[in-house]
């Protein structure tokens, strides 16, 4: 059971992609997986971040607004949308060159908070749903200098030994996976 104060902070493109691990097709519902993790202590604020093409379609902000919305009909977080970032690859074989979209600024996004609500107090329990490593540091700092506690909700395969050293607890989803379905 946890005590005290308890955030969670999503990086939505880390857990859409690894959901993969359970399985083609697999899709796990946010409310639901809000509602697992509970079972061990209120959950206090959550806070998901993802980036979002500009303009956003209309799926897109339905789902947003779902995501906002406070129980019993939706999971009520706190959306930070990022802008994506074009880029230009050529292909060093066949010469053809292409542009694709990536997240920008989703890992600063959530290093920051991480290292702010810690330092306003704003928790105790830090449950964080992201693999990358690159956040080794804000979580380090907060663990051993502020003595939060750190929880990972995350997918097996593609999360940082990093995060998972400093992890006090690790829910991974794919040993829930069928009760967190859509």
């Amino acid at each position: 059971m946890r005590k005290g104060q308890t955030i969670w902070l999503i990086d939505a493109a880390y857990l859409f992609n690894a959901q993969r691990s359970v399985g083609e097709g697999y899709n796990f519902d946010y409310l639901k997986l809000k509602n697992y993790l509970e079972k061990d202590g209120p959950i206090n604020r959550v806070y998901y971040l993802n980036s979002s093409q500009n303009p956003p379609n209309d799926n897109q902000n339905g789902f947003h607004s779902w995501l906002k919305t406070a129980r019993p009909d939706g999971p009520q977080f706190i959306v930070k949308l990022y802008k994506l970032k074009d880029e230009e690859y050529t292909c060093p074989h066949c010469k053809h060159s292409f542009n694709y979209q990536v997240q920008k600024g989703v890992d600063v996004g959530l290093a920051t908070l991480i290292v702010k609500l810690a330092y306003q107090h704003n928790y105790d329990n830090l449950i964080l749903s992201t693999g990358d490593g690159d956040l080794e540091d804000s979580v380090a700092h907060v663990k051993e200098s502020l003595q939060k506690r750190i929880e990972l909700c995350v997918f097996k395969g593609g999360v940082s030994p990093d995060l998972q050293s400093y992890a006090d607890r690790v829910y991974w989803i794919n040993d829930f996976a069928d009760q967190v379905a859509k």
